[in-house]
């Protein structure tokens, strides 16, 4: 019998290593492949370098050379974490959570995982299950992208994948999409003291911003069921502008962000940005206002109620749910023929200091993944 291992113990190793998107992934990838293999799994490392040359790498594992029918998707890195959170690295348990940085967004749902399999024979595992761990999904997914883009896997198809995110348990059957534009305002700069002379940028801007938040509700899709809020939301939040406090305002930029709801089309939002751009420009002939398009990924739908819906149902007392923030879901669906996001922790912790996940639930989760590692798919009274 392989030594059993608990999640808890696994998630204090994991949050040990220090994996923010700026820094490599390979430690803690060399330290799931030598958990994995002893136990009778293939790993396979993809590495690649980011844009600021730093060594990076996606891992697939796998238990035999089957097609892939199930698939468990982790991202490895994690957020910046604040220089003034003294326990980030230390998992610490208060109240039934364990807290650390990472312990729900994702390497709790990775401890449940590899805690499943150290819970198994390695013939005792279902043929054709398989995990993915992926970089640099907190910086736009760009792992998952290196990974679709190999030769190996630009032609590849699984017939389900588990997305590892913190839903508190709830299958996450459909995600916004996600949306990211810069407008810039160039005005003129002058003394404040002869305010005629100069065009205030952040003026301008200032009176752009009310109408793109005025507007975001205006026409779209709706979705009550799944998500709260149930329609595109929209948020600016970066602004910068001006030079000193007696300077009119030469130039002013900000960012604007939305999450689009599936059915929506995705770039809706970009084309009533462009149009209120336009019109902004015709009051403030004096300016000249810039749009620039930088993102605009669709979410997902629910898929037809399919195999692994099912099996979660069986398993998890959970209702189906709609997450808002972003994923690789909707990546992952090029390849798969039907895919849920779900995980233990609430995404509400996430990205601070208060990051935690439920002892409890990183109990129960492991459970289920330990059914379906031994099952695979099939209906079990078990």
């Amino acid at each position: 019998m392989s030594q059993l291992v608990s999640a808890a113990e696994i998630l204090r190793e994991l949050v040990a290593i220090p994996t923010p998107s700026a820094v490599s992934n390979l430690p803690l990838l060399r330290w799931v492949e030598a958990f994995l293999e002893p136990r009778g799994w293939r790993v396979l490392l993809l590495p690649y370098r980011d844009q600021q040359g730093v060594e990076k790498a996606n891992l697939v594992a796998r238990p035999d050379e089957e097609r892939i029918d199930l698939a468990f998707v982790c991202h490895t890195d994690t957020v910046p974490y604040d220089a003034n959170w003294p326990g980030a690295l230390a998992l610490q348990e208060r109240d039934g959570q364990l807290h650390g940085c990472g312990s729900c967004d994702v390497k709790g749902s990775l401890a449940c995982f590899l805690a499943a399999v150290s819970s198994l024979e390695p013939d005792a595992i279902a043929k054709g299950v398989g995990l993915i761990l992926t970089a640099d999904e907190e910086i736009g997914c760009k792992g998952m992208e290196q990974l679709l883009a190999k030769d190996e896997f630009r032609h590849i198809r699984i017939g389900s994948a588990i997305v590892s995110e913190p839903t508190s348990l709830r299958p996450g059957v459909a995600g916004k999409g996600y949306g990211l534009a810069q407008i810039t305002v160039e005005g003129r700069e002058a003394h404040s003291a002869f305010p005629r002379q100069g065009v205030s940028a952040i003026s301008v801007a200032a009176r752009l911003i009310g109408q793109i938040e005025d507007s975001v509700d205006s026409g779209g899709a709706a979705n009550d069921l799944l998500f709260d809020p149930p329609r595109t939301t929209l948020n600016i939040g970066v602004i910068e502008g001006g030079t000193a406090k007696n300077i009119i305002p030469g130039r002013c930029t900000f960012l604007v962000e939305w999450r689009a709801v599936p059915g929506e089309s995705p770039d809706r939002m970009l084309r009533l940005l462009r149009a209120l751009v336009e019109e902004a420009q015709r009051v403030a002939p004096q300016a000249v206002i810039k749009l620039e398009g930088l993102r605009v990924e669709a979410g997902f739908a629910p898929a037809p109620r399919g195999s692994l819906q099912l099996r979660l149902a069986s398993l998890l007392p959970g209702e189906p749910t709609g997450i808002s923030f972003g994923s690789e879901a909707s990546r992952v669906a090029r390849i798969a023929d039907e895919v849920i996001v779900i995980g233990p922790g609430d995404m509400r912790s996430a990205h601070s200091d208060r990051e935690c996940v439920p002892v409890a639930e990183l109990e129960e989760w492991t459970a289920a993944l330990s059914s379906l590692l031994r099952t695979g798919l099939l209906q079990t009274s078990q």
